[in-house]
């Protein structure tokens, strides 16, 4: 994906639906009907139902827009892991949207099933490299310390949620305007696109100061 520069994409956060006041209104201010609006600030930073990394009482948080095959997704992460362990005080929210084919839905399933072991299993997919197969992506896990097997049982028990978060995620990413993956959410402003290091700092401390 293209790396927008910092300023645009700050001017895409009107467009993208990020700055209006469903967003940044607190779930328990919000207009009747809130509550169900995907593109609500809670709906984007804080889905009960999606597993928190890094500091889950942070005073910011990360979203990302992510694809296991995604090879900017996965080459960015470690950088994204760092920034997240210095700063020692964010939240860190990786959405699964699965848009390179049905491997990536496959493996958001089976992470998303993974229950308490979602880092683990998270983790070790994200270290792969290109693309996926479901077989890769059953030997990744494995050799991670999980059963297949089990997490598809898991899944099967647990699809209602499943699905409805991988429905959720890619319903905000189609109302954002999103090309692609990666991309975050800092705060509340709208980043296309890898972002490096120093600029998701930035954006950290900007977020803070809001």
């Amino acid at each position: 994906m293209i790396h927008a520069p910092l300023t645009r994409r700050r001017l895409l956060l009107a467009s993208a639906g990020l700055a209006t006041a469903p967003l940044l209104a607190r779930h328990a201010d919000a207009a009747p009907g809130e509550a169900d609006n995907p593109l609500s600030r809670e709906a984007v930073l804080r889905d009960p139902r999606i597993p928190v990394l890094g500091n889950p009482k942070g005073d910011v948080t990360i979203v990302e827009f992510f694809d296991y095959q995604c090879p900017y997704c996965k080459k960015a992460h470690p950088d994204l892991e760092k920034v997240v362990e210095e700063d020692g005080n964010i939240r860190l929210v990786m959405k699964d949207w699965p848009i390179f084919g049905p491997p990536s839905i496959y493996a958001s399933r089976l992470t998303l099933a993974a229950g308490r072991g979602y880092a683990k299993a998270q983790a070790a997919l994200m270290a792969t490299k290109g693309r996926l197969s479901p077989q890769e992506i059953n030997a990744v896990l494995e050799k991670a310390g999980f059963d297949p097997d089990a997490l598809n049982d898991a899944y099967v028990k647990d699809k209602e949620r499943i699905n409805a978060v991988l429905q959720r995620n890619s319903t905000q990413a189609e109302g954002f305007g999103l090309m692609g993956t990666p991309a975050y959410v800092i705060g509340t402003t709208l980043f296309p696109g890898v972002v490096d290091p120093a600029a998701m700092k930035q954006a950290v401390s900007q977020a803070r100061k809001a």
